[in-house]
């Protein structure tokens, strides 16, 4: 997918105006110019930094109602997909972020971006607390079962939990179901043809017999 190619992606499949495209490369380009400074993202993604970074967050508003509402990102890095989510909808996007440096990225893109929307919840996630969640998102942060166990008090039976994963998701989605219940299914990427979204609701511990 080329950069021409997402952006028409964007614009076709969820109605993205041509401002918006250009704080998108504003993110690319300053997301770049700090990978100097800290490994925010891998230095063999930045020649497809559009399908990769861009189009692997944004297509998880497929899965969403684009409504206003509150979203935690967990685990957010570099940004993603919590900055784009936030650049793309109306949803009010708290992005997690227990390193130092990382936070203090987060912080400065939201500034730079001047996004009204987005937030950054710094610390440890198993000891926030803080009221339940509408949507939790998590990319390349934990095994689902562990994440799971680490997030489900920032959630609620209504909470939509929607999570990019690679070739592992459904051997993880097997181990969480052991000790973990709730409506899965497992959605295709659109960046990537081994890739998998698992999408969940009513996610709740298993009741030890």
């Amino acid at each position: 997918m080329t950069r021409e190619e997402a952006q028409q992606w964007l614009q076709d499949t969820l109605d993205v105006s041509r401002e918006t495209l250009d704080q998108l490369a504003q993110l690319e380009q300053s997301t770049i110019e700090s990978n100097t400074h800290q490994n925010l993202i891998a230095r063999s993604t930045i020649e497809d930094f559009w399908r990769r970074h861009l189009i692997d967050s944004a297509q998880l508003l497929l899965f969403a109602k684009r409504e206003s509402a509150v979203w935690l990102d967990l685990g957010s890095g570099a940004g993603f997909p919590g900055l784009v989510i936030a650049l793309l909808s109306k949803y009010d996007v708290v992005l997690s972020g227990e390193r130092r440096k990382r936070a203090d990225h987060l912080e400065a893109m939201i500034a730079q971006l001047k996004l009204s929307n987005a937030s950054v919840l710094r610390g440890r996630i198993e000891t926030q607390k803080t009221a339940p969640f509408a949507v939790i998102s998590a990319r390349a942060f934990a095994p689902l079962e562990r994440l799971f166990a680490l997030a489900h008090h920032l959630s609620s039976p209504e909470t939509l939990w929607l999570l990019p994963k690679g070739k592992s998701a459904a051997s993880e989605l097997e181990v969480a179901r052991i000790t973990w219940q709730g409506d899965f299914r497992i959605e295709p990427s659109v960046t990537d043809p081994d890739g998998a979204i698992i999408v969940a609701t009513g996610v709740q511990p298993r009741r030890r017999r």
